[in-house]
């Protein structure tokens, strides 16, 4: 998350490590924008294993503009600094639940 005083991008203050996409879906806020760093293992069309290493640009369509625009800003930071392959922009559960058929295309 974007903490507004400092502007620094920092971990959640209860984050964990999370098995499933529809336990993060339920755990994201409803108004509250996030980066969510995600290596999620899944069977390719090909019939190969995978590993990609995303990050999911979570923004809800509820969030204030002050919130979006701090997101905005700091979208291609954190994807330059974080050296993630891929970056998805999700903003309901039913988009978070989705990203594995969006990874395996």
């Amino acid at each position: 998350k974007i903490d507004r005083k400092s502007l620094e991008i920092l971990a959640d203050d209860d984050s964990e490590v999370y098995t499933s996409l529809e336990t993060l879906a339920e755990e994201l806020p409803d108004n509250t924008p996030r980066f969510v760093l995600l290596s999620y293992p899944l069977d390719l069309k090909s019939g190969r294993k995978a590993a990609p290493y995303v990050l999911l640009y979570y923004m809800p369509p509820t969030a204030n503009s002050e919130l979006r625009m701090l997101y905005a800003g700091a979208k291609e930071l954190m994807r330059n600094t974080a050296e993630v392959g891929k970056v998805l922009e999700v903003a309901g559960e039913e988009d978070v639940i989705g990203v594995e058929e969006v990874l395996k295309n």
